[in-house]
């Protein structure tokens, strides 16, 4: 039986930084050759990654940012409603790209929110984009439906009147969606690293506006057309695409795994995880990436 402990807790990558205007973004910067650009989600950062690079480093530059007021990025001023919305952490993303001089022949590896910042870059850019690596990503627009019951009421309380109790005085993300979401556990070392940026109040806010940015049922309608103008694009666009299927998964399921299959120029593989796929399955997802990127033209 293969061995389901917590996986290795230890970062052997150290941080750099970049000044973006207001924002400060701490990423990882190691190997050489084309960008291949790692976007992690809610409520991780580019530690996420630290058990996956391993396995890739030596096949380009990889890059790992942490989201502007995730991990050892900076925080924005005066937080509040609005303040971490999708077109912010977007806007972001392309200064970093570019600053870093990784805004050619790029390749993604996405996980969640990280997923859509990342195909709709690569969107709005698909001259520069070599492949797309996703797991549990946001492929288009959801519908309650597509969320599972138990999932559905804490999403919904997070987008209502109480997600600000919940999320930022009781920082339910990190404390109770997060450990639930990994099969394998997190040890206590790890989830103190996922805890540490957020230990003040006004800190958690990137962990809520992430839920209300969600598109389900239209809204919120901006994120809704972002999603719905990349998914259109990436059912039609010849760009090379692996599509790491986690077993049972979370949020890529159901009709959502139908419409991936439907893509053009698709690799599937399947890795035994929940929705933080790097912290379940992190050898499975870096074999599978370094198989497939040398097969990148």
């Amino acid at each position: 039986m293969a061995d389901r402990s917590p996986v290795p807790a230890a970062d052997p990558f150290p941080r750099q930084r970049v000044r973006l205007g207001e924002a400060e973004l701490a990423y990882v910067d190691v190997g050489s050759g084309d960008p291949v650009v790692f976007l992690h989600g809610n409520p991780t950062s580019s530690y996420l990654w630290r058990n996956v690079l391993p396995h890739v480093q030596h096949l380009g530059r990889c890059l790992a940012p942490d989201l502007v007021g995730m991990g050892e990025s900076s925080k924005l001023p005066d937080p509040g409603r609005g303040t971490y919305s999708f077109a912010t952490h977007a806007e972001l993303l392309s200064r970093f790209l570019s600053a870093v001089g990784a805004d050619r022949r790029v390749t993604f590896v996405l996980h969640d929110w990280g997923s859509a910042l990342g195909f709709d870059w690569a969107a709005r850019h698909p001259d520069a984009v070599r492949g797309l690596a996703f797991t549990e990503a946001i492929v288009s627009p959801l519908i309650w439906a597509d969320w599972p019951r138990a999932a559905k009421r804490v999403f919904q309380a997070m987008r209502g009147p109480d997600g600000e109790r919940r999320v930022l005085d009781e920082n339910v993300f990190v404390e109770k969606v997060l450990p639930a979401s990994v099969l394998r556990g997190l040890s206590a070392e790890a989830h103190e690293r996922y805890r540490a940026p957020f230990r003040e109040r006004e800190d958690r806010w990137p962990t809520l506006e992430w839920p209300r940015q969600i598109p389900i049922e239209h809204v919120p309608p901006d994120v809704h057309d972002v999603v719905a103008r990349y998914g259109q694009w990436l059912a039609r666009t010849p760009v090379p695409k692996l599509f790491v299927n986690a077993e049972p998964g979370s949020i890529l399921v159901g009709r959502q795994r139908q419409v991936v299959r439907r893509w053009p120029a698709l690799t599937e593989v399947t890795v035994p995880a929940a929705h933080f796929v790097p912290e379940d399955a992190p050898d499975e997802l870096g074999r599978a990436l370094a198989g497939w990127l040398p097969t990148l033209r």
